[in-house]
Parts: C-alpha cells; structure tokens; sequence
C-alpha cells in the first residue's frame, strides 16, 4: 500500500517504521529530521505531498489544534485528498473536534478512522500498542491491516470520535493509577520500609497493575525522562474535563489528577515523565521517595 505517515517522533517513528518493515510505501512529513530508522521512506516538504503520495494518511500528532492545521491547513492533507482516500487519526485529541473533522472529510469524500492508542513508546517500539477505534465498519476494516502492525488489542469502539472517548477514560484510568502508586510508595518509604520491596510484596497482590510495574520502578529508580511528558497527559484529561462539563459530569478525582500534574509543572516538570506525578506529592509530604 501507498501509506502516507505525518508526525514521527518519539510514538510516530517506531509506528511508521514497522510499516516500512512491513512493505509498505511510505511518505512521512515530520517538523523534526528524517529519522534514521525511516530512511527508506520518502521525506516530504508538507502534509499536503504526503497526501499526493498516498491512498491511506496516518497522523500521529500532539494535540488538537496541530491536527486540525494538518489536516486543513495550508499545505495541509485536504488540499491533496482525492475522493476515496482514507484518513486515519492515531493522535489523542477532542472527541468533539474529531466528529467535526470527519464530516469534513466525509464532504470531501473520504473514509476517515480515529484510533488513538496505549502502550506509550515501549508499546510503540514493539507493536504491542492497544488501539481504539472510531469510524465506520467499512473504514475500520481498511485501516486494520495497518493496526495489526502497530498493536496488539484493536478494539471498533463505534461511530466517529469514540475511539478519542476510550482513549481519555484511558488517560483518566492511568493518572489516578499514577497518583495512586505514588502515594502509597511515598508512604511505604515515609514509614520506613524498603519501596523496591513494598513495590515487588503488592506485584504479587489485587493491587497489581502496569503502572505499578513500569513506574512504580520509575519512582523508586527516579528515572522521569519521558516516557509520556507530563504536558500530553495534562493535554488529555484537559479533553476529559471539559467534555464532562459540557455534559454536566463532575469527575473530582480525574480534577485531582490534574492539578498534581499541574504542581509539576510549576516546578518545571512539563517534559518529565508521567511517572514523576510523584513528586507532586512528594514535595506536600516533605518526603521524596528513598
């Protein structure tokens, strides 16, 4: 296939890389340099080439207002969509802009799929990435083949847009998992135990969880380079609160979250990893994890 792949970086390389290696003909368009990974592809000046180049469009981008440029901006992919075409959105955005975006390009007459997904760069270096769906049948089934090199647990979670909804009650899910280790590994350590064994004790019990596994170690090692930087999740739930309030929804807890983020990044922790949440609490115990 003709596959056309905009924004490479720390998620979008590997993920573009394993369609390279899987024989596809690949455009990419990234604000970065080629990576070297993706040398074989071809390296555009715009989306709008990219688009010129391929049947199906893939995007992997930070945030809502970098899509929505992507997409219909100058040089952007509408300005090379010929009818048919696919689009398929594997960002995390606004589920309310995702539904505008794809009457857009349904006007244009093209199939249009979100899937933003979960499993962060390690899921992205191994295809191993969980992958949420939203469009129509017949769009999904063409943009499978291309998830089944990318990932692992691809789910149709229904109409455009509901695959950004799965993708923030994901994002909600972490960040109280993330704030939750590390209160109890800034107590562990507070009350005198060993964190590396307190953490390995709950490993083996219902406490158990990935976030426990992969940055419980984090906290105890201190290592917060990203990973997933702190600003992208404060991105996403950012997406959660708002769609709550125009639903009228209180979600107290995700508003807690979000203000550890926020203690973060008031002490410079923007880029740092999700993981480092901990040293939001951290700093109001007057304890950092030993």
């Amino acid at each position: 296939m003709k596959i056309g792949f905009i924004g490479v970086g720390i998620m979008g390389a590997p993920m573009a890389g394993h369609l390279l290696a899987a024989g596809h003909e690949l455009a990419i368009y990234g604000r970065s340099k080629r990576p070297v990974a993706l040398g074989a592809a071809t390296f555009c000046l715009n989306s709008r080439e990219v688009t010129e180049k391929s049947d199906t469009i893939i995007l992997m981008l930070p945030n809502t207002p970098d899509v929505e440029t992507a997409l219909f901006g100058a040089d952007g992919v509408a300005e090379g969509l010929t009818p048919g075409k696919l689009v398929v959105d594997m960002s995390s955005i606004s589920p309310v802009a995702t539904k505008a975006f794809a009457a857009k390009l349904a006007d244009l007459g093209c199939d249009f799929v979100d899937a933003p997904v979960s499993g962060g760069e390690v899921g992205a270096k191994q295809a191993t990435l969980s992958i949420m769906a939203g469009g129509g049948a017949e769009a999904f089934a063409r943009a499978r083949p291309l998830f089944e090199l990318m990932g692992k647990n691809i789910t149709h979670v229904g109409d455009a847009g509901a695959g950004q909804v799965a993708k923030i009650a994901n994002q909600m899910i972490v960040a109280l998992n993330i704030g939750a280790v590390a209160e109890a590994l800034v107590f562990a350590s507070r009350a005198g135990a060993d964190p590396a064994k307190v953490r390995e004790a709950l490993m083996g019990g219902f406490a158990t969880s990935r976030v426990l596994e992969v940055h419980g170690e984090r906290m105890i090692a201190r290592t917060f380079d990203p990973g997933f930087r702190i600003e992208l999740h404060q991105k996403d739930l950012n997406n959660a609160l708002e769609s709550a309030r125009q639903m009228g929804l209180a979600l107290p807890a995700t508003a807690t979250g979000q203000q550890l983020f926020s203690a973060c990044v008031a002490q410079g922790g923007a880029g740092w990893d999700h993981s480092a949440l901990v040293r939001a609490i951290e700093v109001m115990g007057a304890h950092e994890i030993t």
